[in-house]
């Protein structure tokens, strides 16, 4: 087992960055390196509750697929994406977000763990966790680009 713990402050409002963050198109857009896309499930507009995704992407060189749920969700300070398919024994990505005063504070915590046993746990800690760590910055970063920015239009309706 894994865990990789992240945070990051966001000039920008709780709801804003809450939907940025479950925006297929945003994650699509984020994950651009790997030639990220929705293939099932919920593939445009925002996931929610018990809703899922199939992804497929491009790591290490081989085409994956990942099939995730969202397993907890109380907007706008938490949801749980859950992997119910793919290539991980288990993983549980849990979004946090916590407003003080013009700033959202988002906060991930991912806990993964790779099957193989011994192998996998080897696996995890030489390449995986830097490998997936990094994934996760540069996702962040971009969220926090587009939260702070009119770039947001492009992915979220105008809040009436």
């Amino acid at each position: 087992m894994a865990i990789i713990e992240l945070t990051i402050q966001i000039r920008a409002p709780i709801e804003r960055v809450f939907d940025l963050s479950r925006s297929i198109e945003l994650h699509v857009d984020t994950t651009s390196g790997t030639g990220e896309r929705a293939i099932g499930g919920v593939t445009t507009g925002l996931i929610g509750p018990e809703q899922q995704v199939t992804w497929q992407a491009r790591h290490f060189g081989i085409r994956q697929e990942l099939t995730s749920r969202i397993t907890a969700f109380a907007r706008p300070h938490h949801f749980r994406d859950s992997m119910v398919r793919g290539a991980f024994r288990r993983l549980d990505h849990d979004h946090f977000f916590e407003q003080r005063g013009e700033t959202t504070i988002m906060r991930d915590r991912f806990d993964f763990e790779s099957p193989l046993g011994f192998l996998g746990r080897i696996a995890d800690s030489l390449v995986l966790t830097s490998y997936l760590k990094a994934f996760l910055v540069d996702r962040n970063q971009r969220i926090k680009t587009v939260a702070e920015s009119d770039e947001w239009r492009q992915f979220l309706p105008d809040p009436m």
